[in-house]
C-alpha cells in the first residue's frame, strides 16, 4: 500500500527543518544541497515541494509570520494604550524576540527586491494588506475611544510604512544607531498630533 504525503505539512516541515540554516546564512550563500541535507532528505526531494530555494524561504516566512502574529496579538489584547498597541505593532523591526524572523524577512526583501515575479508580488500584497489592515484596526479602536482625532485614521498607513521603512534604513545605510529609540520617538511625535487633547 503507498503511502499517503501530506504535502501541506511536509512543505512545512521542511521549511522550519530549514530556520536556522536561513537564519544563520545569506539566501545567497545556500545551494538546494545544503539546504536538503540540513532538512535530512535528498535534493531530489526537496524539489518534489518547491521550485527554488526562494520558496522555501516564502514558506518558512509565512509559518514564523503566523506565530509571531499570535504572540503580537496576545500582546496587543493586554495593553489598553493605542500608542502603546501601535509601539507594539512596530516591536518586530528591533525586539530581540523577532530577530530570527528578521533575518528571513530581509532574504524575503532581497529577493523581492531583485528578482520579482508574480508569485511574490501576491505574497507581498497579502501580507502587507494583512497588516495595513491591522494597524487600520487598531487605529479605528482608539477613535472609537474617543483617544484619537477621526481624521487620524489617514495616517495608518503612514504609521504601518513608518516602521518598515526606518528597518530597511537602517540596514541599507547604517544611519539609524537605535531603531527602537528612534521608532518610537517618531511614533510619540505623530501621536502628539492626533490624540485628543484632554
Amino acid at each position: 500500500m503507498a503511502i499517503i504525503v501530506d504535502k501541506v505539512q511536509k512543505k512545512k516541515d521542511i521549511a522550519l527543518a530549514c530556520k536556522n540554516l536561513f537564519v544563520n546564512n545569506s539566501l545567497k550563500d545556500l545551494t538546494v544541497s545544503k539546504i536538503a541535507k540540513n532538512a535530512g532528505i535528498s535534493k531530489g526531494s526537496i524539489y518534489d515541494y518547491f521550485q527554488n530555494k526562494e520558496e522555501i524561504v516564502f514558506e518558512l516566512l509565512y509559518h514564523l509570520m503566523m506565530e509571531h502574529d499570535e504572540r503580537k496579538k496576545k500582546k496587543l489584547t493586554n495593553t489598553a494604550s493605542t500608542k502603546e498597541r501601535v509601539k507594539i505593532f512596530a516591536e518586530f523591526f528591533y525586539s530581540d524576540e523577532t530577530k530570527e524572523l528578521r533575518e528571513i524577512y530581509k532574504d524575503f526583501i532581497s529577493i523581492s527586491l531583485s528578482t520579482p515575479n508574480e508569485e511574490l508580488a501576491n505574497f507581498q500584497t497579502e501580507c502587507v494588506t494583512r497588516y495595513f489592515n491591522w494597524m487600520c484596526e487598531i487605529i479605528q479602536e482608539g477613535i472609537d475611544k474617543g483617544e484619537l482625532l477621526p481624521e487620524s485614521i489617514n495616517i495608518a498607513k503612514g504609521l504601518f510604512a513608518l516602521g518598515e521603512g526606518m528597518f530597511i534604513s537602517s540596514n541599507i545605510t547604517h544611519t539609524i544607531d537605535d531603531l527602537e529609540k528612534e521608532l518610537n520617538q517618531n511614533i510619540d511625535v505623530i501621536f502628539s498630533l492626533i490624540e485628543v487633547k484632554k
